[in-house]
């Protein structure tokens, strides 16, 4: 049975995670993006954003729910599993295509592990 607060929750709680880690960043990102101005925000983008937040906690649900070990431990291990197969190396293919620099890379790779376990942690803890 899926635990829609808990998917809820995860999905805040990664979008808060990436709204500290981009402010914390912000410079050294807008470096590398090869952006001089700060993006104005844009409200679309960040429902965009949290719609794909959701989509992705209740993947991550899903996917301890198939595993039959929903905890918090199961939790981060899947979510970096997650993360090594399917997203940064997504992200690596593609800014090595676009020629980007690799304090991209790592900068973006970054904000998504730590989503993905955070995402991790609340599902876990959720018994999601």
């Amino acid at each position: 049975m899926v635990n829609y607060i808990a998917i809820l929750v995860a999905a805040v709680a990664g979008f808060a995670f990436g709204s500290v880690w981009y402010m914390a960043l912000a410079k050294p990102w807008m470096a590398a993006a090869g952006i001089t101005e700060r993006p104005k925000p844009n409200p679309v983008l960040f429902l965009m954003t949290f719609v794909a937040q959701l989509v992705m906690a209740y993947m991550l649900a899903g996917a301890l729910g198939h595993l039959g070990d929903v905890s918090v431990v199961a939790g981060l291990i899947t979510a970096a599993l997650i993360w090594v197969g399917f997203v940064v190396t997504t992200m690596l293919v593609n800014h090595r295509f676009q020629d980007k620099p690799w304090s991209l890379t790592l900068i973006d790779g970054g904000h998504w592990l730590g989503v993905m376990l955070v995402m991790g942690v609340v599902l876990g803890l959720f018994g999601a």
